[in-house]
């Protein structure tokens, strides 16, 4: 399939700059992936849609406040977007300065902080802290909004760019789709009976990267950190047994079941317990082998989440929706609106 395929005109006021003032008042549009049939509801109303046999997989991860500016030793300023933390006082960042550092260069940050350029990896440059980088992250940290948010990060943003139950520091973009539940539905989807589980992607800067192949089979994904626990494993495949649904909340979600999938085929299992980096590009013509369902957000237009979604549903039929929320004015993209993405379960397993 071409690029050009999963391409889509976007009003720039529909791109969500802010977040809802309540995290479960944003809309969502329920998709039957078999029919293309779809109903306009809000978020808070998701509980209709669940059943007791259900299986919802949140991510956990955490977002850092990955964003980091300085000076060099010559004086000139420096944004620098950290990618992994590689242990307490390493990791893999992004540097935008008006010249390129070298190995051994230096960056200021705050009164007598420092970080140095210890190598490079591709595009990506390895750092040493001269102190721990969480605290100092804590300290003079920003929250990595996303570019199409167009704004510097603000107070709001150290809240709502972090879902209510992120848990795992690393990320350094949010599960977006985990941004629309809060304490109330999570209570209610509780107390319908609705299993839930938890597994691990850190998020990293490169889901913003932009496909530049005309032939998407050409394009090759970053990889990202992932942990599916044993645990998660037997809550699947006992969902899987009392006839429910295995939901993913997100796209995050999607890749780390996914991923654990397609690595215990190579054993002849249907999911195995994984940690470990995973480079996983799901696009039509994928098998799913584990997610039944998925709540996720709107899309960029050719990117390679907008493609994740046209493989579990058909191309046309996502076209066709993407098309329904903008003449509806759906607020797009990670402080935007959500998908309820369902199909049979007969075609998904």
């Amino acid at each position: 399939m071409q690029l050009s395929d999963f391409d889509y005109h976007l009003p720039n006021d529909l791109i969500a700059r802010y977040p809802k003032t309540e995290r479960s008042a944003s809309r969502l549009l329920c998709l039957d992936a078999d029919t293309g049939q779809m109903t306009h509801r809000i978020f808070s109303e998701l509980s209709q849609f669940l059943t007791p046999e259900d299986l919802l997989v949140f991510n956990d991860t955490k977002v850092l406040p990955a964003r980091l500016y300085g000076q060099k030793e010559t004086g000139g300023k420096v944004e620098l977007l950290i990618e992994r933390l590689s242990s307490d006082c390493e990791a893999v960042t992004q540097i935008r300065a008006s010249k390129a550092l070298r190995v051994g260069g230096k960056v200021k940050v705050g009164v007598d902080d420092w970080l140095e350029v210890i190598g490079r990896d591709d595009e990506f440059y390895l750092i040493r802290s001269s102190s721990k980088l969480i605290d100092l992250l804590e300290s003079h940290g920003h929250m990595p909004l996303p570019p199409y948010i167009d704004r510097d990060d603000e107070s709001i943003d150290r809240e709502r760019y972090q879902t209510v139950y992120a848990k795992t520091l690393g990320a350094v973009a949010a599960p977006t789709a985990g941004l629309h539940f809060d304490r109330a539905l999570l209570h209610e989807i509780e107390q319908l009976g609705v299993a839930t589980t938890t597994v691990t992607l850190h998020v990293g800067a490169g889901t913003f990267q932009p496909v530049r192949v005309a032939n998407i089979e050409d394009h090759r994904m970053h990889k990202e950190q992932i942990e599916v626990s044993r645990e998660v494993c037997k809550q699947v495949e006992a969902a899987k047994k009392r006839g429910g649904r295995v939901i993913a909340v997100g796209t995050t979600s999607v890749r780390s079941l996914e991923s654990a999938a397609l690595q215990a085929e190579k054993t002849g299992h249907k999911l195995a317990p994984f940690n470990g980096d995973s480079d996983i590009f799901i696009y039509p013509g994928y098998r799913f082998r584990v997610v039944d369902a998925m709540i996720t957000n709107f899309h960029l237009p050719q990117s390679t989440l907008l493609m994740l979604v046209s493989a579990f549903a058909n191309r046309d039929i996502i076209m066709a929706a993407y098309q329904q929320a903008i003449e509806n004015r759906y607020r797009f993209f990670s402080y935007g609106d959500a998908m309820f993405i369902s199909r049979s379960i007969a075609n998904t397993r």
